[in-house]
């Protein structure tokens, strides 16, 4: 598995490392967990603005 530095406050990493001890898994987990929601919620957003920008045009062509 590839590795990747990355900086953030403490405050920010002490806040990561809490959720993940309460969550019961490792800070990795919970980054990756977190990363993939971004992505899967990303995805749909631009889905989401296809078929509006889609509708737009069909509604000023039509």
């Amino acid at each position: 598995m590839a590795r990747v530095l990355i900086s953030m406050p403490e405050k920010f990493l002490d806040e990561i490392d809490s959720v993940a001890s309460t969550e019961n898994r490792t800070r990795s987990e919970l980054i990756r967990e977190a990363l993939r929601t971004y992505m899967y919620r990303s995805r749909v957003r631009n889905t989401q603005t296809a078929a509006s920008n889609a509708e737009i045009l069909d509604a000023l062509l039509g």
